[in-house]
């Protein structure tokens, strides 16, 4: 492993990822950068569990996917442990799949199938919150070493805070297109029916809460047509 170009690759992702526009291109960059990066990965992606419900994001590779999905019908796998894990293991590595796997018994023989030989997983997560698991694959069994799991660690460690501070900022855009969309429906309320500021956003808050239709769907349709 080339250290010094690994640091030379891994500062110009940091600048890169903060180049990036939206969510879910700052994790294609993330999970791209996986194959680049660390030595033998074939695929990538980030699953993220919503109760039981497993979401894939921005997989590399339709095996990625696949093996979310099964883990999710079997509710087992590795990726799936990673994901939910708040105090356990917060990165692992299968060296090969073909191996008896005890923790797994369901899951591996299936992944095997998939064309997985082996795997490794790294929990997401900052000071304040648990973003979800990248995942790495290879089809050969034995293809991550001790030296690809301290390269998928740092990996992981910049793609958390720059998965965090993107899911940030599009949270800050959306609040403020709303903000924005709202006011707007309130002024055409006051214009068209003689409301006060407090009587328009109350017609809006109980069209929104009657017709159980979020506020800013309410809103958007007053400045769309005009009313209600």
């Amino acid at each position: 492993m080339d250290w010094d170009r690994f640091a030379q690759q891994m500062a110009s992702l940091a600048r890169d990822l903060l180049a990036r526009r939206s969510v879910e291109a700052t994790l294609e960059r993330i999970t791209a950068s996986a194959t680049e990066l660390v030595e033998g990965c074939d695929a990538a992606g980030i699953l993220v569990l919503r109760g039981t419900t497993v979401e894939t994001l921005a997989p590399t590779d339709r095996l990625v996917a696949d093996s979310d999905r099964l883990q999710e019908r079997l509710s087992e796998g590795p990726c799936f442990d990673a994901a939910r894990s708040s105090d356990g293991e917060r990165v692992f590595r299968i060296a090969d799949l073909c191996g008896e796997q005890p923790r797994w018994p369901a899951y591996a023989p299936r992944a095997r199938r998939l064309g997985v030989g082996s795997m490794m997983g790294f929990l997401l997560f900052t000071e304040d919150e648990h973003l979800g698991a990248l995942n790495l694959y290879s089809r050969e069994p034995g293809a991550f070493t001790e030296v690809s799991e301290l390269a998928g660690w740092l990996l992981a460690s910049h793609a958390a805070v720059a998965f965090s501070s993107a899911r940030t900022h599009a949270q800050l855009e959306r609040a403020l297109t709303t903000r924005h969309v709202i006011g707007e429906a309130m002024g055409i309320l006051m214009g068209s029916h003689h409301l006060t500021e407090a009587e328009a956003f109350d017609v809006l808050r109980r069209y929104s809460q009657e017709n159980n239709i979020k506020l800013r769907e309410v809103a958007r349709r007053v400045c769309e047509q005009g009313s209600l």
